[in-house]
């Protein structure tokens, strides 16, 4: 099973209790809203969110790993998704469920692992993000890991009542390999 190790976090396999942990743990930050409401979730949701897990392992087109806190408790999620071998790249997803546990440095550390396995263990030489333009941290900490921003999809989201850009940030294996 693989481990990736951190200051305060690893990175592991999410086991069906973890997802069902995130998805008791999750809270939407109404005060600083960067992303789409999920209510409604639910312990069978998060049955199948780990089945379908455990599906895309297999079929090789997501790599997704539990974030956890060095004492064990499951925080959130973070994935390579949407895997291209032939093309080697993918695209970057993270998750932190509790708001008191974001703003704390573990999504940037997270991030960092699972770039440094992307790259340097599995063969990736683009991954890719994207993010709203309202998503002030997530631009923060791609910037801050060497994300450049490629391209914007004008008004392509719809949140809140309005149209919002999308962000599209690119990493590549010699910008990272700089670093």
């Amino acid at each position: 099973m693989i481990k990736l190790l951190g200051k305060e976090i690893y990175l592991a396999a999410l086991e069906r209790n973890d997802c069902k942990r995130i998805y008791d743990d999750n809270e939407y930050d109404f005060d600083n809203p960067v992303e789409a409401t999920l209510f409604g979730w639910s312990a069978e949701n998060a049955d199948e969110w780990y089945g379908e897990i455990q599906r895309l392992l297999k079929s090789d087109v997501n790599i997704r790993l539990g974030i956890f806190l060095n004492d064990g408790t499951v925080i959130g999620d973070v994935a390579l998704q949407s895997i291209d071998r032939v093309n080697r790249s993918c695209s970057l997803g993270i998750g932190i469920a509790k708001i008191d546990n974001r703003g704390k440095g573990y999504g940037s550390q997270a991030l960092r692992l699972i770039l440094k396995y992307g790259f340097c263990n599995q063969g990736f030489e683009r991954i890719t993000a994207n993010t709203m333009e309202i998503n002030v941290p997530a631009r923060k900490v791609l910037e801050k890991l060497g994300f450049v921003l490629e391209g914007r999809g004008r008004k392509a989201a719809y949140f809140m009542g309005k149209r919002i850009d999308e962000l599209n940030y690119s990493l590549l294996i010699d910008e990272y390999s700089r670093q």
